[in-house]
Parts: C-alpha cells; structure tokens; sequence
C-alpha cells in the first residue's frame, strides 16, 4: 500500500458530523465521551480506541468492526513507514517429498 490510509477521525469528522451539522460539542455529548477526546479523535491526534467505535457504531448505526479497521490499516501503513532492519528471519523447515 502506498497511499496513506484516511484516518477514522477524519472519517468520522467529514462523513458523519458535517453532513448532520453536529458540532464537536454536540456529538460528543451524544457519544457520551468528553469533548477534549472527540476532538482530539477528528483532529487526528488521537487513534480510535475499540471503546470509541463501539460508541461510534451504536450512534451510526454501522459495525464497530468497520472503524476498527480503519485504524488498524492506519496503524499498520505507520509502522512500516518504519520497517526495522534488524530482523532475522527464521529458518523455513526443510519439507521434502518422500
């Protein structure tokens, strides 16, 4: 994967809250989390927690497998912008026909 992966928060910011004009305040309040952790969840500062989409996916109405998803692809494009070189691999078994 080349491209980076869109951020859940960005998701959430752009396809849920802006079409249903909610303020950070406001869905805050209806996901029930403080507004220090939405907004820094929208503002890409912080990544979605599996409490998060679960709170997300009851209020959508979408799976909280879905938004985990997108972290988890987000998470793991991070890391291998990050590879470590330092790593061995393991000695494949010798499988021979008999």
């Amino acid at each position: 994967m080349t491209r980076k992966p869109t951020h859940p928060g960005s998701v959430f910011l752009e396809d849920v809250m802006k079409p249903l004009n909610l303020s950070v305040t406001d869905a805050a309040k209806m996901l029930g989390v403080s507004r220090k952790a939405l907004s820094e969840f929208v503002n890409e500062k912080a990544g979605l927690s599996p409490e998060m989409a679960l709170r997300i996916s009851r209020a959508t109405n979408t799976s909280a497998e879905s938004w985990l998803n997108m972290q988890m692809k987000l998470t793991l494009w991070n890391a291998e912008q990050h590879t470590p070189t330092n790593v061995i691999p393991f000695p494949l078994p010798d499988v021979r026909e008999g």
